[in-house]
């Protein structure tokens, strides 16, 4: 994917998210233990500041974050995205920006983030407005099942391996294939890190199969996982749910 079709569904589902978020903002979050649409709200907004704060500044800012208005989440929320979009189009994809991936310090890494970031939260407002999951486009699903599984489960468990805990040491190297569509991801959990090949034909001991939406949404715990197929040895599938756990809090 493109950085300018990035931006057109980070727009979208903005606009969706904050149609959904503004039906009741005192509703629970179901897939987000604890926190009502407003909290939800805040948690966007503080994640859009920062972001744009990075690439004002050319470093993390500190302290973070700032104190929101507690009487006005929808208009703190829609500030933080104006702030982003004002920074995005101020720059190139290509233009230097720092980031918490090593192989990616580009306005174009937060271009994406903020494009999955926001597709997500966006099934979270819906959730909790009761309305109808909107698609998920398969080429940013595909895309966020990349994320997930190569960024914030393999670099992440190689780079922050203590967030893992015991679910790294207890690793034993056997493998889980995640397939959707025409692609397929081996994920490999070991105790130093967990490997992840996307385009690996090789067998697996366990197999996670559906459509780009519903392993994205189950990947990021927003979809109990009725809708997949699943493979094998089902306490391996349980072993990376708990290491997805750790990966994308």
């Amino acid at each position: 994917m493109d950085s300018l079709r990035y931006l057109e569904l980070l727009d979208r589902d903005h606009e969706r998210l904050r149609w959904a978020a503004t039906r009741d903002l005192a509703a629970a979050v179901p897939s987000c233990p604890g926190w009502t649409v407003a909290d939800l709200l805040y948690h966007v907004g503080e994640v859009y500041l920062h972001k744009a704060e990075i690439m004002r500044r050319g470093t993390w800012p500190e302290p973070w974050p700032p104190e929101p208005d507690p009487a006005h989440p929808v208009r703190f929320a829609e500030h933080a995205f104006g702030q982003l979009r004002a920074e995005f189009d101020a720059r190139k994809p290509q233009d230097e920006a720092v980031t918490f991936y090593d192989d990616d310090q580009s306005v174009g890494y937060w271009i994406r983030r903020m494009a999955q970031e926001t597709v997500i939260h966006r099934v979270d407002a819906e959730l909790a407005a009761g309305e109808p999951v909107a698609p998920i486009p398969d080429d940013l699903a595909v895309d966020g099942i990349d994320e997930v599984l190569l960024i914030f489960l393999g670099y992440g468990s190689g780079k922050w391996p203590e967030e893992f805990g015991d679910a790294l040491t207890a690793a034993d190297g056997r493998a889980v294939a995640i397939e959707s569509g025409a692609e397929r991801w081996l994920v490999r959990p070991t105790r130093e890190r967990v490997e992840v090949a996307k385009g690996d034909t090789a067998p697996a001991e366990a197999t996670v199969e559906g459509t780009p939406q519903e392993v994205l949404l189950w990947l990021w715990r927003r979809s109990d996982g009725k809708s997949l197929t699943f493979g094998g040895d089902p306490e391996l599938v349980e072993r990376l749910r708990g290491m997805l756990w750790a990966a994308t809090q």
